[in-house]
């Protein structure tokens, strides 16, 4: 449950599910991620461990202020009991914002692993790409399209395919990912968008 009507009504998330939330920038994509984490506060308040959802953010290339600002939001809302902040922010090496989606993935792992439930949003793999070219050019590695390197794609998919729902064998836990993507004026046929589209 999101908590937002239009997304449970039509488009119901499962857990395990990976989500892609898409739009221009201040078309309220990050109100959406930050929305769903406080909304699992209910659930979180439930007796049964299986039940409960922990909730990762990862910020990457944004500001300093603007993290903060979710934080407090988060904090005001009483959600930073269940939820863990992963933050590369834009004043930090192209390496670190490369990284930081890895590092929260192998945190909700933890979780799904041992019969727990997480869910993650990767806020946002449109500036994680442009991290990732960066490295690629300072490397020297042949450019594709857009100056993006030949295994952009892999980049992404080698991170969602991480989210899974486990079998009971397994323990029954769930990773579920809600990854952001901006687009520039509404062109979603960009090389990013569309790697990402045909991923979730």
């Amino acid at each position: 449950q999101t908590g937002i009507k239009a997304i449970d009504l039509l488009i119901p998330i499962g857990r395990g599910q990976r989500e892609l939330i898409i739009g221009d920038r201040q078309t309220g994509k990050t109100a959406i991620a930050v929305d769903t984490i406080i909304n699992q506060k209910q659930v979180h308040s439930l007796t049964n461990e299986s039940d409960k959802i922990y909730c990762i953010y990862v910020a990457i290339g944004q500001k300093r202020s603007s993290v903060a600002q979710i934080v407090k939001k988060l904090e005001d809302a009483g959600a930073m009991d269940y939820t863990l902040i992963v933050s590369a922010t834009a004043s930090e090496a192209a390496a670190l914002q490369f990284i930081a989606p890895y590092s929260a993935c192998s945190m909700g792992e933890y979780f799904r692993d041992n019969g727990m439930h997480a869910l993650i949003i990767y806020d946002d793999l449109s500036k994680h790409a442009v991290a990732y070219r960066q490295i690629s050019l300072l490397l020297r590695r042949p450019p594709g399209r857009e100056a993006y390197p030949g295994d952009v794609f892999y980049l992404h998919s080698r991170l969602l395919e991480r989210s899974a729902k486990m079998s009971e064998e397994k323990g029954s836990g769930s990773l579920t990912a809600l990854p952001i993507i901006e687009t520039q004026a509404g062109d979603v046929s960009a090389y990013i968008p569309t790697n990402v589209i045909s991923i979730t």
